[in-house]
């Protein structure tokens, strides 16, 4: 089973998506622009075809891929280094990577995440079975909640996650312009709508000081704060280790700070957190997923899975299988990828799924490799741009 050719799609958005977060933007684009839209790749092997697909979120972000870049280093190395691969030599193909082409964690998840979808549909089998199996068929999800200057707007989302999809975690985005006082009466506010039944964390990308994050965790502590994630900068483990130490049992979560197993290695030495925040496109797909999640486990911290997969069920799906097969006893709140499951906007390429939100929970597909099926007629209406690499 041989590599023989790799197709890159950039695929237009139905619904254009902006949030604000304290280190930038999050948005989607205009309509025909492929600036902030998906990468999706498609790897033909031996008569069998994986998918994967990734949205970059960059400009504006701290992940540096973009649409184009992801796009580029596929079609200009990733790719090229492919043809002629067995899907299922993945530590192989790994290596070639990282002596190619170093970072673009993004490019590198798109083909990763189409491996295991090849792999698991040549062995007739769900990507989750190929990496642990399933230990958490049905997956508790989790809501970001997006900054706003008038917290009226805050409460609005937070309320139609619960109420409508039945969210009982959420995560408010913190670090607002006008101080760290205001992220707590923000909070506050959204605690009093949604009542004490739903956890609630923090998130503020890093847009905090050290001494901002003491202050806030003492106030929000009679709150009920479910976790802190990501209070200071990504390289500050001594600050984060602190942080830690001062919440006194309420988690203290990594995300900005983890991008590659080295960092793992050296947030479990610091003792900077309780758990690591897993997002695809951020560490480079589930191969590295599943070696993080080893030194998780060796030092006893948690696994958090992230990124919103706005608008994507093959990206969703992805997160799915690696939440489910990692042991509830390793999880720290719930799967973030919700935004990929028809809650902001249908899939495009996927008109017809039951891989959607039910009581605030989602089951993972159990068809072979991802279990998600593209609608290749969609997929021609929705293509902004596509390549091809061949040997």
């Amino acid at each position: 089973m041989k590599i023989e050719r790799i197709e890159i799609f950039v695929t237009e958005l139905p619904v254009r998506v902006k949030r604000i977060f304290s280190s930038g933007s999050y948005d989607t684009g205009p309509p025909q622009q492929q600036l902030g839209k998906p990468v999706l790749v498609k790897v033909y092997a031996g008569g069998v075809v994986g998918l994967g697909q990734v949205r970059a979120i960059s400009p504006g972000h701290f992940v540096a891929d973009t649409t184009h870049s992801m796009v580029a280093a596929i079609q200009e190395i990733y790719g090229p280094a492919l043809i002629g691969q067995d899907p299922f030599d993945i530590e192989t193909i790994t290596a070639a990577f990282d002596a190619r082409l170093a970072g673009n964690p993004a490019a590198r998840a798109a083909l990763d995440i189409a491996l295991y979808d090849c792999m698991g549909k040549a062995a007739q089998l769900p990507v989750h079975k190929l990496i642990g199996g399933c230990c958490q068929p049905r997956i508790p999800l989790e809501w970001s909640v997006s900054m706003a200057d008038d917290v009226g707007v805050m409460v609005a989302e937070a309320r139609r996650a619960v109420e409508e999809f039945g969210m009982r975690v959420l995560c408010i985005k913190a670090a607002d312009r006008r101080g760290w006082r205001q992220d707590v009466k923000n909070f506050e506010t959204v605690r009093r709508a949604v009542g004490d039944d739903v956890v609630i964390g923090v998130d503020p990308n890093t847009g905090w000081s050290l001494a901002d994050s003491l202050c806030a965790i003492d106030a929000l502590r009679e709150l009920d704060l479910g976790y802190i994630e990501q209070p200071v900068a990504r390289r500050d483990l001594e600050g984060m280790a602190e942080i830690r130490r001062a919440a006194r049992g309420i988690p203290v979560m990594a995300d900005e700070g983890l991008f590659t197993l080295q960092d793992a290695y050296a947030l479990a030495r610091a003792r900077a957190c309780d758990a690591y925040c897993i997002k695809l496109y951020k560490i480079g797909g589930l191969t590295p997923a599943r070696k993080i999640a080893a030194v998780a486990e060796a030092c006893e911290i948690q696994l958090n899975c992230g990124g919103l997969a706005v608008q994507s069920q093959l990206e969703a799906a992805a997160a799915a299988h690696f939440y489910a097969a990692t042991p509830q006893r390793r999880m720290m709140g719930a799967g973030e990828f919700v935004f990929g499951l028809n809650t902001v906007g249908p899939d495009p390429l996927v008109p017809a799924t039951d891989f959607v939100v039910r009581d605030g929970h989602v089951d993972v597909p159990t068809g072979p490799g991802l279990g998600i099926v593209v609608d290749e007629a969609a997929l021609e209406r929705h293509t902004l741009r596509r390549e091809i690499v061949r040997a």
